[in-house]
């Protein structure tokens, strides 16, 4: 999750370009003898290759010849520093302290090691191991190995890379000492907060690709997911533990092992699968869960869509025509539905609240067999270039946010959009070292108050 955020971009000079059908790769010569008087091996590392130094990026003519430029993202020779991990410290390798903050866990601290061009793949697959505790006792240990499937290595130097299409591999060890439950249905208040403790392990493999060839709309997802919980007394002060308040529920879960198995198809134009600026979407996920330790089956089923617009610049001027990846104000909207059979436990069913959704509501405040919510976000940049920290990392862009959530959740299909509405909105601040995964400071309000929480990535 780190790895994005860590990277910068650049892209290299200008070069004619030839496109081989059989072959299905991009070649390329210097387009005149005044673009590239001395050409340069990939071995002749420079930090600045590609980039002005305002951190404006030249537009590569590399992508002609492709069917949907917009979808390849241009990653320069500068940023496929050589040499061993060391060697490569803080251009494609990191080791990186952070602090998080969310209400129901309380203020976290970890170490994030990633690796972004492992195995010397030319930045086709990164891996990530993230160690965090956080002051409410929670502690989260877990590794991700991801591959990019569609790659092009450009002989001249620097990547195209594809982001709809890749394979994903996580495993991890999460203890959480004060997740909430304030029971099932839309009416719960905050009075009834109860509180419980899950110690879980997980192994978590899926791949999405485009079908059926790499410049089609249409996206297929499959995967599975292994969870083992433990459940326990809960540790939030002055509020009883869920076990002894919802007895029934709780005992049902409370050792639980789920296998799931996911399937999934949509339809999807944007022009980014991390941080869109343009398209729409439309898809549903089947996910199984045919193995359980109390012997039961049950089933989620989520059906989601969402656009985005770009905006007139606020703050900036929008860049230029001749620019790789343009500072592009948005907004961008999403509506989901969420529903259940068979049988499942409280935990896995549908919710609202939390940091990637309805943000003014802590992590559970409403759940039940069905959900749904929709949300509006403007998202505008307020220094395009950003700032420079040294002279192979910048932060590339800060900006800012405003969203606007509504949703309800019910225990039936049939009368979920009968129960009352719950609202939230608010505002965040984003920074962007790479336009792959910003960070995100979430000031969420709701009839409940106000909630704080830091992510990386957009929520939707």
């Amino acid at each position: 999750m780190l790895a994005g955020l860590l990277a910068a971009g650049a892209s290299p000079p200008a070069a004619a370009v030839f496109l081989d059908p059989q072959r299905d790769i991009l070649m390329g010569t210097p387009a005149s003898e005044e673009d590239d008087d001395t050409p340069r091996l990939k071995t002749d590392y420079d930090p600045l290759w590609g980039m002005d130094e305002n951190g404006r990026i030249p537009a590569t003519q590399r992508k002609r010849g492709l069917a949907h430029p917009e979808r390849w993202r241009y990653v320069p020779e500068a940023r496929i520093k050589p040499g061993n991990i060391l060697q490569r410290f803080f251009v494609t390798s990191f080791i990186v302290p952070y602090a998080f903050s969310n209400s129901d866990v309380g203020t976290g601290f970890g170490l994030a090691m990633t690796d972004m061009d492992f195995r010397h793949q030319r930045r086709q697959e990164f891996v990530a191991a993230v160690l965090s505790y956080t002051s409410e006792g929670q502690q989260d240990y877990h590794v991700k190995w991801r591959r990019w499937l569609n790659h092009i290595d450009l002989p001249e130097g620097g990547i195209l890379q594809e982001e709809r299409s890749l394979v994903e591999l996580e495993v991890g060890y999460l203890n959480t000492l004060t997740l909430r439950f304030f029971g099932l249905g839309p009416d719960t208040d905050l009075s009834d907060e109860t509180s419980y403790s899950d110690e879980s392990i997980y192994a978590d493999l899926f791949m999405d690709r485009s079908m059926p060839n790499q410049d089609s709309n249409w996206v297929v997802h499959l995967g599975g997911r292994f969870e083992s919980h433990a459940l326990g007394d809960g540790h939030v002060e002055g509020k009883p533990s869920t076990g002894d308040i919802y007895p029934g529920l709780f005992s049902e879960a409370q050792d639980e092992n789920i296998t799931w198995l996911r399937a999934g198809l949509r339809y999807d134009t944007r022009d980014s699968q991390e941080t869109p600026y343009s398209g729409w979407y439309i898809g549903g996920l089947a996910a199984w869960a045919p193995i359980q330790t109390t012997g039961s089956m049950g089933a989620k089923y989520t059906l989601k869509t969402g656009k985005v617009f770009r905006t007139p610049p606020l703050f900036h001027s929008g860049g230029d025509k001749r620019e790789e990846n343009p500072p592009t104000d948005t907004i961008a909207f999403q509506f989901r539905n969420e529903y259940t059979t068979g049988d499942l436990p409280f935990f896995a069913l549908p919710t609202l609240g939390g940091p990637e959704e309805h943000r003014g509501f802590i992590t559970g405040r409403f759940r039940d067999r069905s959900a749904w919510m929709a949300a509006a976000e403007y998202r505008f940049w307020l220094m395009p270039r950003g700032l420079r920290i040294t002279k192979a990392v910048r932060i590339e862009r800060i900006g800012a946010a405003l969203f606007y959530e509504v949703g309800a959740v019910s225990g039936s299909a049939s009368d979920l959009y009968t129960q009352k509405v719950r609202h939230t909105y608010g505002t965040s601040l984003r920074i962007s070292i790479d336009r792959s995964n910003p960070l995100r400071f979430d000031f969420g309000f709701s009839e409940d108050g106000m909630q704080f929480s830091l992510g990386y990535g957009l929520t939707f």
